[in-house]
Parts: C-alpha cells; structure tokens; sequence
C-alpha cells in the first residue's frame, strides 16, 4: 500500500516535465554539416544547357574551371553571353572569326587579371549535330586570341571492356 501511494506522488510530481535531449540532435546536425561540406567539391564545374547536346567519349579526367565557349547549333556564346549567330559567325573568310576572338580577347583579360606564367585555358561545349569545320575554326580563334589550352567537354561514358574479359 505505501509502495502504490509513494509511486503516485512520485508520478504527480514528474508530471509535465518532459526534458528534450538535444545532444544527440545536435550531433547529427555536425555529422549531416561535415559531410555536405567535404560533398560540395565534387559537383561539375561546366555549366548546364539545355540546348546542346554533348558527344559521349571516354575520360578519366574530370573539369575544372575554365572560360566555356558554348557552341549551340544556331549561335556562340563566351562565358555565358551571347557573341553572335553560329550562321554569320562560320561563314566569315578565313579561319578565325573576329567576333569570337574580341569576346575571347575581352573574357581572357578578365580572367587573367594580368600576366601570368601559365597559359590561359578553353573549354569548348560544342553541340553534336555543330560540323567539325565551325569547331575547328572556334578551336583556331580561341589559340589565335592566347588561349594555349584548348579542351572539348565530353559526356563521360563507361569505358569498353575487352572481348577476353567475357
């Protein structure tokens, strides 16, 4: 009889009290922190369009940033802004068109901030149905405008396995 009423006083005193433990809330925040910290890095540094469609090949190498020419089947941009129409760009004489390089000339000084030792960087995201003949031109203004490395984004696609492997 006296263990039932002691255990009720007990219960009416406990009553409404509840302590929430933030300790361990608090731990898996840090854990959830840390990891979308170290996971950041790994996303891709070239810009997403919707309006080209990249070629597949196999590559081990992953982008960096880098000034992107974007080459769409209908016009060129450099750096995200447009340079001109892709139809009055590529049938300019000769192998270098003037309006890309300017934009080219414009973005490098930018980039660069100055003299560096290192030579300015490309990447060029050409459009699968755009003719090697315009990329080859693009790839000739931008080494014409002191971009020494030229670089073509790809789509990464598994790699072939050898027949001996089956």
């Amino acid at each position: 009889m006296m263990s039932t009423r002691l255990r009720q006083h007990r219960q009416r005193q406990h009553r409404g009290k509840g302590r929430l433990i933030l300790v361990p809330f608090i731990d898996m925040l840090v854990i959830l922190v840390v990891f979308l910290l170290l996971h950041t890095s790994d996303t891709d540094i070239l810009p997403n369009t919707r309006n080209i469609t990249i070629p597949q090949s196999v590559s081990n190498l992953k982008p960096h940033e880098t000034l992107v020419v974007t080459v769409s089947p209908d016009s060129i941009y450099v750096g995200g802004q447009l340079v001109g129409s892709l139809a009055e760009l590529a049938t300019g004489e000769g192998n270098i068109m003037e309006p890309l390089r300017a934009a080219l000339l414009g973005q490098g000084a930018r980039v660069l901030g100055g003299a560096t030792t290192q030579p300015a960087e490309v990447t060029i995201m050409g459009d699968r149905s755009v003719p090697y003949s315009v990329l080859k031109k693009v790839m000739a203004t931008c080494t014409s405008a002191d971009f020494g490395k030229v670089s073509l984004a790809v789509l990464e696609r598994e790699a072939a396995q050898p027949l001996d492997a089956a």
